[in-house]
């Protein structure tokens, strides 16, 4: 085994570029993750009503509409038209994350994914097996059949077991059952499946993949020609099958990760020690020619 394979994840990339530079990505989406629910705290906690509403349907500063597209799916199959301002609410959410990619939704907005991410954390620390994992497509089955159960109800079936919505309306209210709901996600992916919930049953997360297939934000690995084999973008990353494609790619393959699994968190960017990925956009197609990563200035060094 490599001595650099062997080393702990990211510890090569914290040696290179500095313990900042080489979390950079995880720490902002925590703030981001962060920024969205205080917004919508503001205003039961403080009474600061900014934004109103939750993640499935809210209106911010009294006039902005915005309305989770799957939310309105599930309304429009139920047999229940929704009002002018929440199909506008809609349609801003879904052109928006249809063009910087649907799963940047799970990486960077939605309140589970630091559960589930803690869940991952203790899961390594404690050297558990990886345990069962379910077809990455029962996430679209459970999908349809979300959407099946909306039209056979006449219901916005999924809201109600959502652990979204379940840990927002607990923040508010006081968590009772949505401690439980939140808690049994976290022991699922802790004791059953590795990376379980966003990786393979949440049918939000398959809705925002299937709704950014053609988004522009990607990631590139377009100095692939550089890569040390260290391994460490694939034990971060939390869909590190669509790595591959990009990395280990022939002359001539895109450098881009064009999976929509792909949530674009930027770990592997974050924990690569010579700088293989970035992000981009999905037309820059080029790949840099095999060259030593330049040299670290005092400025990346303070990073």
């Amino acid at each position: 085994m490599k001595a650099s394979t062997a080393a702990p994840v990211g510890q090569e990339a914290i040696q290179a570029k500095g313990w900042l530079r080489a979390h950079r990505f995880l720490i902002l989406r925590r703030l981001s993750q962060a920024v969205f629910l205080a917004l919508f705290l503001l205003g039961p906690w403080f009474g600061l009503w900014w934004v109103t509403g939750t993640l499935a349907g809210s209106r911010s500063f009294g006039v902005l509409p915005l309305t989770d597209p799957l939310v309105a799916l599930q309304s429009l199959v139920a047999g229940h038209w929704p009002a002018a301002t929440a199909l506008i609410g809609a349609g801003i959410v879904l052109v928006t994350y249809a063009l910087i990619g649907g799963r940047v939704y799970c990486s960077w907005v939605c309140p589970i994914n630091p559960v589930t991410d803690a869940a991952h954390w203790l899961h390594d620390r404690l050297g558990l097996h990886k345990g069962w994992q379910p077809k990455r497509q029962t996430r679209l089955w459970l999908l349809g059949a979300v959407l099946a159960v909306s039209a056979l109800t006449g219901t916005i079936a999924w809201e109600t077991v959502n652990p979204i919505t379940m840990l927002h309306r607990g923040l508010v209210f006081g968590m009772g059952f949505a401690w439980a709901l939140v808690g049994l996600v976290f022991v699922f992916d802790l004791l059953v499946a590795r990376r379980g919930w966003c990786g393979h049953l949440c049918p939000v997360g398959a809705f925002y993949g299937l709704l950014g297939q053609r988004s522009l934000l990607r990631v590139s690995a377009a100095r692939r020609a550089a890569c040390d084999d260290c391994m460490d973008c694939f034990a971060v990353c939390p869909e590190n099958q669509v790595i591959a494609p990009a990395l280990r790619g022939k002359d001539g393959d895109t450098p881009l990760i064009l999976s929509p699994d792909c949530t674009n968190c930027g770990r592997c960017i974050d924990v690569c020690s010579v700088d293989v990925f970035a992000f981009t956009h999905r037309f820059d197609t080029h790949v840099e020619d095999p060259s030593p990563p330049r040299p670290r200035t005092a400025a990346d060094q303070a990073a």
